[in-house]
């Protein structure tokens, strides 16, 4: 990304409704499956979001996190303390050992990358068996907007290619689902039709009443995944899978 979005990153990823949701989609995956003293790594960890949060939730388990950028490391180190192993470097190029993690998240990272199936052999090689990775990306080329351009986007994906990946690493009980799905047609409709020169990303601080509105078609959004319900559209595409 841009050094100005990590900017804009660090400031509001703590309280926007797209981070909330994301960070409790895997939330979702990880808890019933991880125990106490679990190593978590965040692969494309940004300016510590998700690490942040999860330190609330999740004091139990251990983080570490890396970013190809070092401005974003130095954000997230001042964010989440000296207890997280934070590291400069690609989704490409772990600088961890085999087997060294029971879990590896990779959010809105893998579509930046030139070759995903280097990345998602990674996730493979440093998770433990049994271990679990999360993905998640963007959704549909045909969304491609202002948006992709500031965060150097290479690629959205669908649901099937995020399954081929996940396979083509040899993770096994790989499911994917679409999220983001009710506000569809609003970013489609503010990113196709009613952009601005000034548009960059659409990660920046929303008037309040506009994010009750998204965080109240997450929470249905939630409701209907915590009855085992997948979603066949949205602006997102989230996947996991385990190491044999």
């Amino acid at each position: 990304m841009n050094t100005d979005e990590y900017l804009k990153l660090a400031e509001v990823e703590d309280r926007m409704w797209y981070f909330r949701s994301l960070h409790a989609h895997i939330r979702r995956e990880l808890a019933p499956v991880l125990k106490p003293g679990a190593r978590v790594l965040d692969a494309g960890c940004g300016t510590g979001g998700l690490i942040l949060r999860f330190q609330d939730w999740h004091p139990e388990w251990n983080y570490a996190g890396i970013d190809f950028m070092p401005i974003a490391c130095d954000l997230a180190r001042r964010r989440c303390g000296s207890g997280v192993d934070l590291r400069v470097a690609s989704i490409t190029a772990l600088p961890f050992a085999d087997a060294s993690f029971d879990a590896v998240i990779s959010a809105d990272v893998v579509c930046q990358v030139e070759n995903p199936e280097v990345a998602a052999a990674e996730f493979f090689r440093v998770l433990k068996p049994g271990g679990v990775v999360v993905i998640n990306v963007p959704a549909y080329m045909w969304m491609w907007s202002y948006h992709d351009d500031s965060c150097q986007t290479k690629h959205r994906y669908t649901r099937p290619e995020i399954a081929g990946l996940l396979r083509g690493a040899e993770f096994s009980g790989a499911h994917t689902t679409h999220w983001n799905a009710l506000p569809l047609p609003v970013v489609w409709s503010k990113r196709k039709l009613f952009r601005t020169r000034r548009d960059t990303s659409d990660v920046k601080d929303y008037p309040r009443a506009v994010d009750a509105v998204f965080g109240g078609l997450m929470a249905i959004e939630h409701a209907w995944r915590r009855l085992g319900g997948n979603w066949a559209w949205g602006t997102s595409v989230f996947g996991a899978a385990r190491k044999p």
